[in-house]
């Protein structure tokens, strides 16, 4: 299993580095040592932990999220494979985002729970809903 330090989970949870260890060293996401003594996050840790995040118990007063070019690197939180199609859901900081593909693509990209990946959205299409 994939395993990130407190600076990789702090990007991919779209906060500070000094957050993302506030939040270590109150217990909110379990952290063991690896073999070089650096705090890390088990990537199954991290995904559980990314969804909480994202569903709004993250604790920060202001975060800043950014997209470049329509990219969203997060972590991979659940992996659906149907006999021909999959889904594949990613958590970006506080985006939770689906993606429906083929099982061929998902196994040739290895993809699982607890890895990083980024998420690429091109629409020709997007609606707005004023809240």
């Amino acid at each position: 299993m994939q395993s990130y330090t407190i600076g990789q989970a702090a990007r991919l949870l779209g906060v500070s580095p000094d957050t993302a260890r506030r939040w270590a060293d109150a217990g909110r996401v379990a952290t063991h040592r690896d073999e070089s003594g650096r705090r890390v996050i088990d990537g199954r840790d991290l995904a559980a932990f990314s969804i909480e995040v994202g569903q709004g118990g993250g604790g920060e007063d202001d975060p800043s999220y950014t997209s470049v070019r329509n990219a969203f690197p997060g972590i991979v939180t659940a992996v659906k494979l149907g006999d021909v199609a999959a889904q594949v859901e990613i958590q970006a900081g506080p985006h939770r985002l689906v993606s429906l593909l083929t099982r061929e693509a998902v196994e040739e990209l290895g993809l699982e729970v607890g890895m990083r990946a980024t998420a690429r959205v091109k629409s020709t299409n997007v609606h707005i809903d004023r809240v």
